[in-house]
């Protein structure tokens, strides 16, 4: 195939078009920029988190949660973890950090025909509780686990 210089400045005017138009916020795809909840993600001490991300609703403990995390965590700056439930109709998987000056480590909302698994990072400052909070149907449960943390971290 030839690509003839009239084709290459078509091709180069139409992209320089769209990114102008892109920038300007001419074209915006609504569907995919993700919604920020700044007052989710506020610093303050887990209660408060809590009771603005579930407006003190009544949190059952499940079996069901499945957490996989280390029990000891070398580096606090990088610890994994994945989440997985055996719940049906998941709606939303919340991870918090009891003792990070932002509790509020991340939050998915799932389609209804996601698999209720995730994998994250999370960034500890001190050894404390990781909670998990899944809401699924009109219910919301959780699950915890303490990860001791030896160095690193949100605090230094």
């Amino acid at each position: 195939m030839t690509y003839s210089r009239r084709k290459f400045l078509q091709h180069a005017t139409a992209s320089g078009c769209y990114v102008i138009a892109a920038c300007a916020g001419l074209m915006t795809p609504g569907q995919v920029f993700a919604e920020w909840a700044e007052d989710y993600f506020s610093p303050g001490k887990l209660k408060q988190t809590m009771d603005r991300l579930f407006a003190g609703a009544d949190i059952a403990d499940s079996t069901a949660i499945l957490l996989n995390l280390p029990l000891i965590a070398e580096d606090g700056a990088v610890v994994p973890i994945k989440v997985a439930s055996t719940l049906s109709d998941v709606q939303s998987i919340a991870i918090l950090v009891e003792k990070n000056p932002v509790p509020l480590a991340a939050i998915f909302t799932l389609s209804k025909n996601a698999e209720p698994f995730v994998s994250a990072q999370l960034k500890m400052a001190e050894t404390c509780d990781v909670i998990t909070v899944i809401k699924a149907g009109d219910k919301l449960y959780s699950a915890r686990q303490q990860v001791k943390v030896t160095i690193g971290g949100c605090g230094g």
